[in-house]
C-alpha cells in the first residue's frame, strides 16, 4: 500500500469486530461491510482529514492466529502494519480476549509496541572477540550475553548496553528487523451492551495492562465516541501545526503544514520543497515556541503546535 498524507494509521483487529464501519464513519472511504467474516479480502485505505492535516486510515483484513507464519495471508498484512505511524486495536466489546492474540501475532513478525529501542549498540571488529560494556549491572551474564552475540553471527565485536536488558530486549538489540510503533485501544459496539456490563470490560482490559481510561470506547455504527478517537488518534501521532505567513497573502489558517513534534524550521523547509531549502537566510516564528513575537530563528529552531512560521530566502 502506497503510503499518502501525513500519517499512516493501521485499524487492527479480527474479522467482524467493525472496521470496514469504523473506517468508513471516520473517512471518504467506502469500504464493503457485512456482519459476516472475511469482508475485508484487500488492505482498504481512506482518509482522515482531521485538524487541517491528512492522516491515511488503513483498514487491513482481519487478523487470524497464526498470521506471522503466513496463514491467512497473514505476512502481507502484518508487512502493511509495519509501515504504519500507529496502530489501532479495534475490539468487539464482547471479545476483549482478541486482544491477546493480536498483539502476540504483531510480536512475532517484529512489532514492538509503546516502547523505545533497547540502549544497545554493536560495533563489528577484526579480531580479540566479544567485549560487553554495560551503565548498569545486568541481570544477564556476560558469559550470556557473549552467546547471544555469537548464534545472531558477531564473532568480534564490541557491546555497549545503556539499560538493563533481558534476553528479549537483548536480542531485539541485536536485530535490525523490529519495528517500534506507538498504538491505543479502541473498543467497539458499546452501543449493544448494557451499562453495567462495563466493569466486566474494564476488568477485562486491566487483566491485559491496558487502562481503561486510556481505551476509547466506541459505536463505529451509532456514530458514538468517533471524536474522542479522532482526538486521540491525532495526540499519539504526535502531529504539529504550522501556520504559514506568506509574502502579500498573510496567514493561512485553513490549510497548516503539518508535521511531528520536535520538528524544526529546517524539517518545515524541507517538507515544503521546492527551493526553500536551498535559498534559506532566516525564519521569523511567533508563537507557542517563540520568545516573542517574529523572533527571528536559523534552521535548529524546533517549532510548536500552532506557530505562525514566516520563512525569508534569497532570491
Amino acid at each position: 500500500v502506497e503510503k499518502h498524507g501525513d500519517a499512516t494509521v493501521a485499524l487492527v483487529g479480527f474479522p467482524s469486530v467493525g472496521k470496514s464501519t469504523l473506517l468508513n464513519a471516520l473517512t471518504n472511504a467506502d469500504s464493503e461491510t457485512g456482519s459476516y467474516e472475511f469482508t475485508t479480502l484487500d488492505v482498504n485505505p481512506g482518509m482522515l482529514q482531521y485538524r487541517g492535516a491528512n492522516v491515511q486510515m488503513l483498514d487491513v483484513p482481519g487478523l487470524i492466529e497464526g498470521a506471522a507464519g503466513g496463514r491467512g495471508g497473514g505476512k502481507e498484512v502484518l508487512s502493511v502494519v509495519r509501515t504504519a505511524d500507529l496502530v489501532v486495536f479495534v475490539l468487539s466489546v464482547f471479545e476483549i480476549e482478541q486482544y491477546d492474540r493480536l498483539a502476540d501475532e504483531l510480536y512475532k513478525n517484529g512489532i514492538r509496541l509503546d516502547e523505545d529501542p533497547p540502549r544497545v549498540s554493536i560495533r563489528k571488529k577484526h579480531k580479540d572477540g566479544i567485549s560487553v560494556t554495560s551503565s548498569v549491572d545486568q541481570d544477564l551474564e556476560e558469559s550470556t550475553i557473549g552467546e547471544v552475540l555469537r548464534q545472531h553471527g558477531y564473532v568480534n565485536a564490541d557491546v555497549t548496553i545503556g539499560e538493563q536488558v533481558d534476553l528479549d530486549r537483548l536480542i531485539d538489540g541485536i536485530m535490525d528487523d523490529r519495528v517500534y510503533l506507538p498504538s491505543l485501544v479502541t473498543v467497539n459496539k458499546t452501543d449493544l451492551i448494557e451499562p453495567d456490563y462495563k466493569e466486566t470490560v474494564d476488568a477485562e482490559l486491566e487483566d491485559r495492562d491496558v487502562d481503561p481510561e486510556e481505551a476509547v470506547f466506541i459505536s463505529a455504527e451509532a456514530d458514538k465516541g468517533l471524536d474522542a478517537l479522532r482526538e486521540r488518534i491525532w495526540d499519539e501521532l504526535g502531529l504539529i501545526r504550522i501556520y504559514m505567513d506568506k509574502p502579500g497573502r498573510g496567514v493561512d489558517y485553513d490549510e497548516p503544514l503539518i508535521l511531528r513534534g520536535g520538528d524544526t524550521v529546517g524539517d518545515a523547509c524541507e517538507k515544503l520543497g521546492g527551493s526553500f531549502d536551498e535559498r534559506f537566510r532566516f525564519a521569523r516564528v511567533s508563537g507557542p515556541s517563540a520568545k516573542h513575537d517574529e523572533q527571528q530563528v536559523g534552521r535548529d529552531h524546533t517549532l510548536a503546535d500552532e506557530d505562525v512560521l514566516r520563512i525569508v530566502a534569497r532570491k
